[in-house]
């Protein structure tokens, strides 16, 4: 036994001395690649893509917003809630998320803002574009309860155009368009529904004033971005040179909220505060759309995501523009009703026939 013993030890001395094992490589190169992928995600989640994701918007009961010069409007016993959606830019792993989810639209950025105009610019467009909107509203719902009003502008100013659309190439950021066809228009909601009157692959004549010119251009519509069989210009709009007049003292405090998509709601706000009866029956009632000078109920973007935003706050009816019906079925529940809406009068109509909450 002794003797083995020697020789194994003799075998493990290499001059003079023992040699050591040596340690493995693997566990450097393992924390190598986990350091590159901490660093990889890092940079990857502050690398914003060119898009944004649409989800549901917080709901705002209108009422609330409604200012009489006089007195303070009786509350309902129900609610009438403006829907809203946020819009967030994303990146690559939000977007992942944002493709699983039924309830989030991923937008390519340029249609919502396009490239040569900032966020500040941006916000500012849409804050004009709610003031309009809200004007329209408080016009709209004076005329269905009997005052006269006046509305007027003098055209409807291109505030900015989608990259890539043939309208890029005739007309540019700030040009006011006073005729359609030759028909004049004088504000922005008359002039978008004269021009969406036509069908896509349609060529129509604007007539613009670009500074001190008058010019007569001709524009191929194409089809609407956000709404199927739609046809569109391609320009985001605003009435040029606004003016009002008002019979009584009304106003609305949107809030710092941005675009045009409250116009029903706002309408139907003011007649609720003004007319003295309560047009919400007691019932929970949400809704989107645009008003025009004539009544008319038109197309907004985000459907999806304000019904889902309806639902999730408990309404119990929900208004929606004709135009955008066959969308929101796609994402209702049984708790709530649709009710499609093409003019103010058939919003009314479905409320005066609800019975008592």
């Amino acid at each position: 036994m002794e003797s083995d013993v020697e020789h194994s030890l003799d075998d493990a001395f290499i001059g003079g001395t023992v040699e050591q094992p040596r340690r493995p490589r693997w566990p450097w190169a393992v924390i190598a690649v986990f350091l590159l992928m901490i660093g990889l995600t890092v940079a990857a989640w502050n690398v914003s893509l060119p898009y944004f994701a649409m989800s549901p918007g917080p709901l705002y009961d209108v009422a609330d917003f409604v200012i009489l010069g006089e007195g303070e409007p009786e509350q309902s016993d129900g609610d009438l809630y403006m829907l809203t959606v946020v819009l967030q830019e994303v990146n690559i792993f939000e977007y992942a998320l944002g493709a699983l989810d039924p309830a989030i639209d991923l937008v390519e950025r340029n249609r919502i803002r396009p490239d040569d105009i900032s966020r500040e610019e941006q916000r500012e467009i849409n804050l004009r574009s709610m003031d309009e909107s809200k004007t329209t509203a408080i016009l709209v719902a004076l005329e269905e309860l009997g005052y006269e009003t006046t509305i007027t502008g003098e055209g409807l100013e291109v505030a900015s155009l989608l990259e890539g659309v043939p309208a890029a190439e005739v007309l540019e950021q700030g040009d006011v368009i006073i005729a359609v066809e030759g028909a004049e228009v004088r504000i922005a909601p008359d002039g978008i529904a004269e021009i969406t009157s036509y069908e896509i692959g349609d060529t129509i004549t604007l007539t613009i004033e670009r500074g001190e010119e008058v010019l007569d251009v001709d524009v191929l519509l194409i089809e609407h971005t956000d709404f199927a069989d739609r046809p569109m210009v391609g320009f985001m709009a605003e009435t040029h040179n606004p003016s009002f007049e008002l019979p009584i003292d009304v106003d609305i405090d949107s809030q710092n909220i941005g675009g045009p998509s409250a116009g029903l709601m706002y309408t139907l706000a003011v007649i609720d505060a003004l007319n003295g009866t309560d047009l919400t029956q007691g019932w929970r009632i949400a809704g989107t759309g645009t008003i025009r000078s004539d009544g008319t109920i038109g197309a907004i973007g985000g459907i999806k995501q304000k019904v889902v935003a309806a639902q999730e706050a408990g309404a119990q009816y929900v208004f929606v523009p004709m135009s955008n019906f066959e969308d929101a079925t796609t994402v209702v529940d049984d708790d709530v009703e649709l009710v499609a809406v093409e003019s103010l009068d058939e919003a009314l109509e479905f409320l005066s026939n609800l019975p008592n909450a």
